[in-house]
């Protein structure tokens, strides 16, 4: 007779605990938010840009202080090239207004474009690297941002300058670097434009301690002390029209004479 169970015996009600296999954690990067530009943006900046820097606008006619500025420190036509610039430009918009903002930034472009001088194809070579940072439509944040640090590398490859060289650089590479970080930190867009802009001024306003080392300031060295660069007093400014357009804000224009 066998003595072998019926039914097989019950599992055991306390299992040994089987050893779970070691994985590495996988690290999802977070994407930085999209902060979308306020409609018609590029038509306000450009409209901003305009009435700061010539006779009639917000700004009181900015051009002629720059023309000032190069005067005491370089060959004395900034002035002049900015306001024939901005003159075609602001003739260009009111012939055929712009239908977006790439066509907006454009038209500055081409008005700089066509300018002598140095000043004139670097400026129109960093409008037309900002235009370009979006298809169609108005930029995010983060293609704004991306705009204007190619726009200052193309400043910084043509023009051969560094921070520290008394030149729009010394402006335009702080503002640069704040955009950045602010849209890596998910700011608000009329808080980062704010913060850029700002470092944009205190990039300019401390180029009056430097004595230049390119452009014609170049040539007068110690003389130029004490005078404020004016291709960064107009990179400032620029910027600081670029975030009234966001906030609706004044631009406040007084610290280039100040």
């Amino acid at each position: 007779m066998s003595t072998a169970p019926d039914t097989a015996p019950d599992e055991p009600t306390n299992p040994v605990p089987q050893p779970v296999p070691h994985t590495t954690p996988v690290t999802v990067p977070v994407p930085a938010p999209v902060t979308a530009l306020a409609g018609g943006f590029g038509a306000r900046w450009t409209a901003g840009i305009l009435a700061a820097f010539l006779p009639g606008g917000d700004g009181d006619g900015r051009a002629a202080e720059l023309g000032r500025l190069d005067r005491l420190a370089g060959d004395g036509d900034f002035g002049t090239n900015i306001t024939s610039a901005l003159g075609r430009a602001r003739q260009a918009v009111e012939a055929e207004p712009p239908q977006d903002y790439r066509g907006w930034l454009t038209a500055v472009s081409r008005g700089f474009l066509g300018t002598g001088g140095t000043s004139g194809p670097l400026f129109g070579m960093f409008f037309r690297d900002l235009a370009r940072c979006c298809d169609a439509g108005e930029p995010t944040l983060a293609e704004l941002s991306a705009g204007l640090g190619t726009a200052v590398a193309t400043v910084q490859r043509y023009g051969r300058a560094e921070v520290g060289h008394k030149t729009m650089v010394d402006a335009l590479v702080p503002a640069a670097r704040t955009l950045e970080a602010e849209v890596a930190a998910g700011t608000a867009a009329a808080e980062a434009l704010a913060r850029t802009a700002d470092a944009a001024v205190e990039g300019a306003r401390g180029t009056a301690a430097l004595v230049a080392r390119r452009g014609r300031a170049s040539y007068v060295g110690d003389v130029a002390r004490g005078v404020l660069d004016p291709g960064a007093a107009a990179a400032a400014i620029v910027l600081q029209a670029a975030a009234a357009a966001q906030s609706g804000d004044p631009v406040d224009t007084g610290w280039v004479s100040g």
